[in-house]
């Protein structure tokens, strides 16, 4: 084993272990602990921007408890991503379900919402949610966002909410994200993104990987790594600062429906070099 993948596999079991101590508190009646919160101190505990109060109170209102204290997100995806009647939405990273829930009032009966997450404890507590909430069209898979457990061309909507930046191999989690869209589908996705004067070497330096600052990619190459793989129509919009030189951001882009004049050929996706940020903790 390199001592690339060594270090990506400590990073990721720190992530692992971060969001089960959150479960777990949040099972005990206590708020959780993610990115702005908690578990170990994130050098953002304190600042704006994370967590339940990002919803529309009418959204808060139709939610379990329990979801709305592992609410750890900087954002409200399932708003972004402006979900319709009948589609098949996946979240990545979904964590107690906040997102899964909403989704899947959104798209209805005829739709349907996938939740991924790596951690128990957390998929636990999200199948227990969807059952006090009723939920019948949304299932929760185990398994990592780089290497998504769905067939290609599987769903019409991809979302996520503050977790992309955890990834140590981003590239993969892109490049699966395009294969299991559907051509023409899309993304909405809320993310902690850093300005781009700040380089990886300066988000090390401000914070843990855990926290959400040593992963964050800056915003050109957040759009340089969605081109790469064949997004199109790529934007990423700043909304609020959650951090010196850190903003949470919406990320949108689309999948062609002509998906082979605009994607990447499978032998230069292979070769996209993994972004690998230093630092954490």
């Amino acid at each position: 084993m390199t001592t690339r993948q060594t270090d990506q596999d400590a990073l990721r079991e720190q992530v692992r272990a971060r969001y089960a101590a959150a479960a777990t508190k949040v099972s005990s009646g206590q708020d959780g602990c993610g990115c702005g919160d908690g578990c170990g101190g994130a050098a953002t505990a304190g600042e704006s921007g994370f967590g339940a109060e990002l919803y529309a109170a009418l959204d808060r209102d139709q939610l379990p408890g329990a979801a709305l204290l592992a609410s750890l997100g900087c954002g409200n995806p399932t708003a972004v991503a402006e979900l319709h009647e009948g589609e098949t939405v996946l979240d990545l990273g979904s964590g107690g379900g906040i997102d899964v829930l909403l989704s899947a009032r959104r798209v209805g009966p005829r739709g349907k919402a996938y939740g991924l997450d790596m951690t128990e404890e957390m998929l636990a507590l999200a199948r227990a949610n969807a059952a006090e909430a009723g939920a019948t069209n949304v299932e929760f898979l185990k398994g990592q966002i780089e290497a998504i457990p769905l067939p290609a061309g599987t769903v019409d909507v991809v979302i996520s909410n503050c977790v992309i930046n955890l990834s140590t191999d981003k590239p993969a989690v892109f490049r699966e994200t395009f294969r299991v869209l559907n051509p023409g589908g899309r993304i909405g996705i809320t993310d902690v993104v850093a300005e781009d004067q700040f380089s990886s070497e300066d988000r090390a330096e401000r914070g843990a990987w855990v926290g959400c600052i040593a992963g964050a990619l800056s915003k050109t190459e957040y759009e340089t790594q969605l081109a790469a793989v064949g997004f199109t129509d790529i934007s990423v919009s700043f909304t609020h600062q959650v951090g010196d030189g850190l903003q949470s951001a919406i990320i949108k882009a689309t999948r062609p429906t002509d998906a082979t004049a605009a994607a990447v050929p499978s032998a230069a996706r292979r070769e996209l070099p993994v972004v690998h940020q230093s630092g954490c903790c």
